[in-house]
């Protein structure tokens, strides 16, 4: 099943990263300088640590387990 919206935010990620020839420390200045000019507080949140619990209950577990 296609969904449009996924397939829109593909075209336009395409176009962006044809733009910048696949440089991508050109790709995410001109994000970086999208981002500025939107005038938007841009908030970053420190990483979430795992607990002594979280992280052994993780451990050995193949990935998509439950």
């Amino acid at each position: 099943m296609r969904d449009p919206i996924v397939e829109e935010v593909r075209k336009y990620r395409m176009e962006h990263t044809r733009k910048h020839r696949g440089d991508l420390t050109a790709i995410c200045a001109d994000l970086r300088s999208i981002q500025n000019a939107s005038g938007h507080e841009v908030v970053r949140l420190p990483p979430k640590r795992l607990g002594p619990a979280e992280a052994s209950s993780r451990r050995g577990k193949p990935r998509g387990c439950v």
